[in-house]
């Protein structure tokens, strides 16, 4: 569809003091959905779990698509 882009993002998350899983950071975008993947896989190791994810945007009229996961490891919450 004209003027839509996808887009790609990832997170890691780890466990607060009550076992919950809270981002470690803010979502990052990725140049490419291969790479967001790659990103959340190596993150997954070193955290309590990671997911990746992409959406359709249309920017002329500011809309978003709803998150497709492409990769999700570990324990993850909310990332929306």
């Amino acid at each position: 569809m004209p003027g839509t882009n996808t887009v790609a993002m990832f997170v890691a998350f780890d466990e607060d003091d009550h076992g919950q899983a809270v981002p470690a950071f803010a979502p990052l975008q990725a140049s490419t959905a291969e790479e967001a993947i790659q990103s959340a896989d190596q993150l997954a190791s070193e955290h309590a779990g990671a997911v990746a994810w992409t959406r359709s945007t249309e920017p002329a009229i500011g809309e978003m698509g709803e998150p497709v996961i492409i990769f999700q490891r570990g324990h993850v919450g909310d990332f929306n």
